[in-house]
C-alpha cells in the first residue's frame, strides 16, 4: 500500500513548526498525470467496479466499529476543480454506510454571519463528534484558493492563513481527529467534456453554474494555487493524496482503498460486552 500511496503524496509531509521562514516549495501538478490508474488492476474496468462495490461494504462494516469504539473522529476532504467528482465520490465510496454517524457538509460561499467571523469559525463548529465521520465536499482550503486566484488576499496574508490551517488541523489531529485529505486532479480536457455533458443533459443542468465557466477560464492560476496549497499544507497530522480523478471508477476505487487502509490501521474496537447481558433471554 505504501509503495502504491507514497507517488501521489506532494512529497514528504512536514512539520510547519519547524520550517518558519522556509516555505515549502510550490507542487507542480503537471508532474500527476490525471489519466493514471494506479490502485487499478489488471483485470479490467468491470472488475474494479466490482473492488470498489466490496470495498464500500468493508467501509461500512468499519465505520459501524468506528461508531462504537468512540476513541477517534474521522474528517475526510475532497477538494477539486469543478467537475472533479466530488458528489460521485461520496455516493460510490460512502453511500452504503449507515447515515447514523456519518454527515457530509458541502461548503459553499460564506454568508454575511460567516463572513462578519474569522474565515474557520464555519469550518469548527461542523468537526466530527467522537466516533463520527464527517465528509467535506469542499472545504477550508477554498479560503487559500478563490481568494488568492483573485488577488484578494497579500502574500503575506496567503502565508500566514496556510500556517493558521495547519495549525488548526494540528489542534484537531492532537484531540482525536483522524484527517485525510483528497485533492481530485482531473486534466482539463476531460473537465471541459464533463462540463459539456452538464449543459447538453437538462437533468444535469441544476448541476451547472455559469460561474464555473469563469473559474475554468482561471485554470493556470487555479492550478498553481493548488499546487502552493499542497506544498504548503502536507504535513504529518493531515497529509494529503493527490488522486487521478479522469477515471470516475478509478477515482473512487483509490479512496476507498486508501480510507479502508486508515481506518484499519486504527486497530478499531467493540466495547467491551456487559457479562450480564449474557443471562437476559428475550420472550
Amino acid at each position: 500500500m505504501r509503495r502504491l500511496w507514497q507517488p501521489w503524496q506532494p512529497g514528504q509531509p512536514r512539520d510547519s513548526r519547524a520550517t518558519t521562514g522556509h516555505p515549502r516549495p510550490t507542487v507542480d501538478l503537471q508532474k500527476f498525470d490525471p489519466t493514471a490508474k494506479p490502485f487499478s488492476f489488471s483485470k479490467g474496468k468491470q472488475y474494479d467496479k466490482d473492488s470498489v462495490s466490496q470495498l464500500a461494504e468493508a467501509l461500512d462494516g468499519l465505520q459501524n466499529i468506528f461508531y462504537a469504539d468512540r476513541r477517534f473522529k474521522l474528517l475526510v476532504i475532497l477538494q477539486g476543480m469543478d467537475a472533479a467528482g466530488k458528489d460521485g465520490t461520496l455516493r460510490a465510496v460512502f453511500g452504503r454506510m449507515s447515515p447514523l454517524g456519518v454527515r457530509t457538509v458541502g461548503w459553499k460561499a460564506p454568508t454575511e454571519t460567516e463572513k462578519a467571523h474569522d474565515y474557520l469559525w464555519r469550518i469548527h463548529q461542523q468537526m466530527p463528534g467522537a466516533g463520527e465521520i464527517v465528509l467535506f465536499n469542499r472545504s477550508q482550503y477554498e479560503d487559500v484558493l478563490v481568494p488568492v486566484v483573485n488577488g484578494w488576499l497579500t502574500p503575506e496574508q496567503q502565508t500566514q492563513r496556510y500556517a493558521q490551517i495547519n495549525d488548526f488541523e494540528r489542534m484537531l489531529s492532537e484531540t482525536g481527529t483522524v484527517i485525510v485529505k483528497f485533492m481530485l486532479h482531473i486534466g482539463k480536457d476531460e473537465q471541459r467534456q464533463r462540463l459539456q455533458e452538464r449543459l447538453d443533459d437538462p437533468c444535469k443542468h441544476w448541476k451547472f453554474d455559469e460561474n464555473d465557466l469563469k473559474v475554468r477560464a482561471q485554470w493556470d492560476d487555479y492550478q498553481q494555487a493548488y499546487g502552493q496549497l499542497l506544498g504548503a499544507t502536507h504535513t504529518p497530522w493531515a497529509p494529503w493524496t493527490i488522486v487521478p480523478a479522469n477515471s470516475k471508477t478509478h477515482r473512487n476505487l483509490m479512496i476507498a482503498t486508501v480510507l479502508r487502509e486508515v481506518l484499519t490501521n486504527l486497530e478499531l474496537r467493540y466495547p467491551p460486552g456487559v457479562p450480564a447481558l449474557d443471562k437476559i433471554k428475550v420472550k
